[in-house]
């Protein structure tokens, strides 16, 4: 058993029953001229967290946790788009329009890979997902259970969107959650505290918040101890 402190109290898992999940790093929402830098959002809010991300993909790695990445997206004919999510905002920006990287949030378009500092290494899982959160009709929740994982380390992108709707997600599904604050990020500063506040308030009503280097020191200590 492995601790590190963590707001509302100190955050306990197992290394061998803990997965790292890596939310929606693609190039459209984090890459300075993509589809996110369009709409007048700040990405240099998101790029803080590629640093931290990436010194935590090589602890797991070395460590031998599971790492899973998402990608929000949608197939080319938009069949798994419902119009509650398509029918947003201006025609010419909405999802399927063609974008400074392709079609916007197209499955195979250049925006909706996943960034080059953060990709996946050979065997690591990339779940394509078509909602917000990375449960909703994906395999994630059957490959969790094949690896046995109880604990959720979770990071990404945007902490109020898709990083909440996942954990809110995980929690139901009985996942002891992580939110790494530094590994996940919003376009709004205030979004971004709104955010991790409310993952631990009332006790941890979703999960715990800490910091990265925390959780790696933690995982290092544990696996020196076996």
């Amino acid at each position: 058993m492995a601790t590190l402190p963590a707001a509302p109290v100190p955050y306990s898992f197992e290394p061998d029953s803990t997965a790292l999940l890596v939310i929606d790093m693609q190039r459209d929402f984090l890459e300075p001229g993509g589809f996110g830098e369009t709409l007048g959002n700040d990405v240099e809010q998101l790029r803080r967290t590629i640093a931290p991300t990436a010194a935590l993909l090589t602890a797991c790695r070395a460590a031998g946790l599971p790492i899973i990445h998402t990608r929000e997206g949608h197939l080319p004919d938009l069949s798994d788009c419902p119009p509650a999510k398509l029918n947003r905002g201006d025609p010419s920006m909405r999802i399927g329009a063609p974008g400074p990287m392709g079609r916007i949030l197209i499955r195979g378009e250049r925006g909706h890979d996943i960034i080059d500092e953060l990709a996946p290494a050979p065997g690591e899982t990339v779940i394509d997902k078509p909602g917000k959160g990375a449960f909703y009709a994906t395999g994630l929740g059957d490959l969790l259970a094949a690896n046995n994982v109880r604990s959720l380390v979770v990071t990404g992108v945007t902490t109020e969107v898709c990083v909440h709707t996942t954990v809110r997600e995980a929690n139901d599904r009985g996942y002891e959650c992580l939110v790494l604050a530094d590994c996940v990020g919003s376009y709004f500063p205030e979004f971004q505290a709104a955010g991790l506040q409310m993952i631990a308030a009332q006790g941890g009503i979703f999960g715990w918040v800490a910091e990265s280097p925390a959780f790696i020191a933690a995982l290092q200590t544990s696996l020196q101890r076996t």
